[in-house]
């Protein structure tokens, strides 16, 4: 875990191997889809082992924390905008101590593929909407049976963090 000693600035910008693009709603008279992923077009270690969504309630975040060996996959294609923000914690990274700020959701449907190592935290922006986040990681929550340690370091326990959604 990062400790306040080891604070270090973060410089605005894209980072290695964070995979963004949009999500098109197919619209008709009886509503619309959006295709969020496609083998085809996704590299094989982001390949999903597992789907949930979530509800974000106006004003709250969820984050900041990383995986270790689990990369995400997250649609933000509303109800609900957020503020997703990312830091490259990889010290192997040509993009270390880079940070990225996006805003995404109904106003910007936009799929995110975040890599292990990569800190992240999202915040619902609506005045009164509910946010909609949908996941498809490529690991199972708790690995076969969730008989595993979960994979995540939840900076969001530390009052010191250097992770901070809203600087």
């Amino acid at each position: 875990m990062q400790t306040a000693k080891e604070t270090a600035e973060f410089t605005k910008g894209k980072i290695q191997n964070v995979v963004v693009y949009p999500l098109k709603k197919f619209v008709d008279e009886r509503g619309w889809l959006a295709e969020l992923f496609r083998h085809d077009e996704l590299a094989e270690e982001f390949y999903p082992q597992m789907a949930y969504i979530s509800i974000t309630e106006p004003n709250f975040q969820r984050g900041p924390h990383e995986h270790i060996s689990q990369a995400d996959l997250f649609c933000f294609i509303g109800t609900g905008n957020f503020k997703l923000k990312m830091w490259d914690n990889r010290k192997d990274s040509p993009t270390f101590r880079n940070v990225m700020t996006m805003f995404v959701g109904a106003d910007n449907p936009q799929a995110v593929i975040i890599p292990k190592g990569v800190v992240h935290a999202y915040k619902n922006i609506s005045l009164t909407e509910k946010g909609v986040v949908l996941n498809c990681p490529n690991r199972l929550y708790m690995g076969e049976g969730k008989r595993e340690e979960i994979d995540e370091i939840r900076h969001e326990d530390d009052a010191d963090t250097i992770f901070k959604i809203d600087d």
